[in-house]
């Protein structure tokens, strides 16, 4: 009976060590799964959300062993406008964001290199040579407050408006909304009356008269319905009028707060190639709409190389400002420029 006895009190011995052996293993599995908010400001269905953000997290769900789970929230869902974005993720409101930097005018001044007219060539390659002056320029700098994830820029830049616009006088007078400081500053000394809106605005804003035209790359225009709002749409060949940097970017806090393994799985899928690749979707995700405009029987207009060049002399007034602006800030606009040639041309 004694060693009856002995024996069930080494057994409830045992399974108290076990349970606490077990409750230590859960307690550290629940303490390394991790929940992230990834907040911006399309509805989902539109490309960048459907082709670049959604499989860059799933990918992270999926390599972290399901260990961390990324919320997605499209069209400012958790509240607050696109120029706060920025803020919401410095600020720990959210884990990610993405967002254009030219929503928060001067806060990302290196950025706007790339968004200087007549620069952009392909959007993997400025993408590529974005990411690499940010490691060289911008990381301990406009960018500190944040983790990058990614940066990249959208396909070439269309003008889409209700009148047909060709000549640089066709300009005149229109009231044309822009995405950034750089584009506002080009449209106004080409002639138009720039009117800076984020993207979800766009649809009411031509709708209701507030513009008559807007600048947008192609991949956008189907969710947005912009070719069942105007029918006229101007491409430029070559060199794009524009583009727009974005930032996709992660909380500092959260980030380092992570383990080491699943630092690594963010760190996997961000990044250079990511920012490449991004840059690529977006541009290859502009076939889609342009060709629905096309079925509609809207009115594409492609400039000549000779109409482009008109365009793009007058548009070199631009470059100077900014080059000096830059320069007076002590940022040496004139070497931001040739960095960011010499990385495109690599």
């Amino acid at each position: 009976m004694i060693n009856f006895h002995k024996q069930l009190a080494t057994f409830a011995a045992a399974a108290a060590v076990s349970a606490i052996a077990l409750a230590g293993t859960a307690s550290t599995s629940l303490a390394q799964e991790v929940t992230l908010r990834m907040h911006q400001f399309l509805p989902a269905q539109a490309n960048v959300p459907k082709n670049v953000l959604d499989p860059w997290a799933d990918k992270v769900e999926a390599e972290s062993g399901g260990r961390i789970k990324i919320e997605r929230y499209p069209a400012m869902q958790l509240g607050g406008k696109p120029p706060e974005l920025i803020d919401q993720v410095v600020d720990g409101v959210v884990d990610i964001v993405w967002t254009v930097a030219g929503y928060t005018p001067g806060r990302f001044p290196r950025t706007e290199v790339f968004e200087l007219p007549f620069t952009m060539t392909d959007a993997e390659t400025v993408s590529e040579a974005y990411w690499k002056l940010a490691e060289e320029e911008m990381m301990d700098t406009e960018f500190a407050p944040f983790k990058p994830l990614a940066l990249w820029v959208h396909g070439p830049g269309v003008i889409h408006s209700s009148e047909p616009i060709t000549e640089l006088s066709d300009l005149n007078g229109v009231k044309l909304r822009a995405p950034t400081r750089v584009t506002n500053k080009l449209f106004s000394n080409l002639g138009a009356t720039p009117i800076g809106l984020p993207v979800p605005a766009i649809p009411e804003a031509l709708s209701k008269g507030v513009v008559d035209a807007t600048v947008i790359p192609w991949e956008v225009v189907g969710a947005l319905k912009v070719n069942e709002l105007v029918k006229n749409h101007t491409e430029f060949p070559g060199k794009a009028i524009y583009t727009t940097t974005f930032l996709f970017a992660m909380n500092k806090d959260k980030y380092e707060s992570l383990p080491d393994d699943l630092k690594a799985v963010i760190d996997a899928n961000s990044g250079l190639e990511f920012s490449k690749f991004a840059g690529k979707q977006m541009q290859a995700d502009d076939a889609g709409p342009r060709q629905a405009a096309v079925d509609m029987g809207n009115n594409i207009i492609t400039l000549t190389p000779e109409q482009a060049s008109q365009w793009e002399a007058a548009a070199q007034g631009t470059i100077e400002e900014w080059t000096a602006e830059m320069d007076e800030k002590g940022l040496d606009g004139t070497g931001l420029r040739k960095r960011a040639a010499e990385l495109m041309s690599n």
